[in-house]
């Protein structure tokens, strides 16, 4: 292969080089935390298994989510109404923020998690505009099976 040359920078190029990344890190820094948004939806999904939560913007943009699974929570202790409690604390932090005017809640689904979340989101301080409920309803469900006969 041969030998590499290793190439050794002067004192005065590892500092410029070291401004212009902690000028780029400052630059990405504001302007994440210089974002704000009039409204955002909170979408609760719960269901037996686990309990997910998504924050978007009007556009249906994501700004956030998470979930029980993803708080540490596994097993059956995903779809308790203390881990949804959690998970809607995880995002009540990112939604301060973005500091929204208001926020839409739209529940899905008929896990045990579902009131806690609202509840803990409503308990974050925001201008709560609506809860929805958008869980779907079987109107007759399918066709039955044929009668066995013996």
């Amino acid at each position: 292969m041969g030998k590499k040359k290793v190439i050794k920078q002067t004192e005065a190029e590892v500092l410029k080089e070291k401004d212009v990344v902690d000028a780029a890190s400052v630059a990405k820094k504001s302007t994440k935390a210089g974002k704000k948004i009039e409204t955002c939806r909170v979408y609760v999904n719960a269901s037996y298994n686990n309990t997910l939560m998504t924050m978007v913007d009007k556009n249906g943009g994501v700004l956030g989510w998470a979930s029980a699974g993803s708080m540490g929570f596994s097993g059956p202790k995903k779809s308790t109404p203390f881990a949804a409690s959690k998970v809607a604390e995880v995002i009540n932090e990112k939604m301060r923020q973005l500091e929204p005017q208001t926020v839409e809640i739209i529940v899905k689904g008929i896990g045990s998690g579902r009131d806690s979340a609202v509840r803990s989101i409503a308990g974050g301080g925001f201008n709560i505009v609506s809860i929805k409920d958008v869980t779907p309803i079987p109107h007759n469900g399918p066709r039955p099976r044929k009668v066995r006969r013996v």
